[in-house]
């Protein structure tokens, strides 16, 4: 995994032009998949939104075309949580290429009882990691037709503390909703950490990378409304939360880097610069829990088995 620290300077408010790429972002109606959104649109590229809804998806990019005059925005159907809605998902987008897929979309549930997808997985593990698994399955061939494609996972602070249960993946046996969300992040990064050794491994153009957003709260993120409104007063009682977290808009800028940076490369992981939590993207150690080589092939091998895909993931 390359640890190298890309060189030049990173202006988070000056992006390099992007102008005839094309970047997916699953997820790109709402919170940090939405800025990651405007932000890429900003740079010329074509934007395409996987959003299981039509409705939310529309009033994201009038809200990114109200910012971002002559925003190239497009909206990709997508469940996540419904295996069979990805299989099409490459033909829909009828693309000769894709340059970059966030695999951003996910959901976090606070309470029991536990739920489970219309496949019958577990619901925060089946769509935060077998759905973007699959997906990339889907989408291969059009990044592998890229000049230099990449996948951009993104992770999660909460998978710091967590560490897989491979024996109870879908927390049938011990369900604890905090916990199993921290545990389907992990399994992204692991995935995502996987991934790269394996592109590197056949000789592929495309880089697996990394980001999480660190602690990035609703109530310090600025409003674009009606995706997203935050009051004066929730903004005033956030401002000492601040002093260690930050914005979902701020947030994004780790991912936005990972997909944008000429000078990153596969295997890395990138996260906000004070303690992880807040700040300008910057290069960070990935823990040795997240990358251990053992433990991804079993939960690889799991992922194959149950989303029914070969383990080269249409990666030749």
């Amino acid at each position: 995994m390359s640890s190298a620290s890309p060189s030049r300077p990173w202006n988070v408010h000056l992006l390099p032009s992007a102008e005839g790429k094309v970047f997916l972002i699953t997820g790109g109606n709402a919170g940090i998949g939405y800025f990651v959104a405007e932000q890429l649109a900003a740079t010329g590229a074509v934007v395409v939104l996987g959003s299981r809804d039509a409705t939310r998806a529309d009033a994201a990019m009038a809200s990114i075309r109200s910012r971002v005059p002559g925003a190239r925005l497009r909206h990709l159907p997508l469940d996540l949580a419904d295996l069979s809605s990805l299989t099409y998902a490459a033909d829909r987008l009828n693309l000769d290429r894709l340059d970059a897929v966030v695999h951003n979309a996910g959901v976090a549930l606070d309470d029991p009882p536990r739920r489970e997808t219309q496949d019958g997985h577990e619901l925060m593990f089946g769509t935060n990691h077998l759905g973007h698994f699959a997906l990339t399955h889907w989408l291969a061939p059009l990044l592998s037709a890229a000049p230099a494609g990449r996948v951009v996972t993104v992770g999660s602070f909460a998978a710091r503390s967590e560490r897989l249960d491979l024996d109870d993946l879908q927390s049938a046996r011990d369900y604890r909703p905090g916990r199993t969300y921290g545990r389907s992040k992990l399994a992204q990064m692991s995935f995502g950490f996987a991934l790269d050794r394996r592109l590197r491994a056949t000789g592929s153009t495309v880089l697996s990378v990394v980001a999480h957003p660190g602690g990035a709260l609703d109530s310090l993120t600025p409003s674009r409304p009606p995706v997203h409104v935050t009051t004066g007063g929730a903004r005033l009682r956030a401002l000492p939360a601040g002093l260690m977290v930050q914005g979902k808009e701020a947030g994004a800028r780790t991912v936005v880097r990972a997909v944008l940076d000429p000078e990153a490369r596969g295997g890395q992981l990138w996260g906000p610069r004070v303690f992880g939590l807040r700040g300008a993207p910057r290069l960070e150690p990935a823990r040795a829990h997240m990358t251990d080589p053992d433990v991804a092939a079993r939960l690889w091998a799991a992922s194959c088995e149950l989303v029914g895909v070969d383990p080269a993931l249409g990666f030749s």
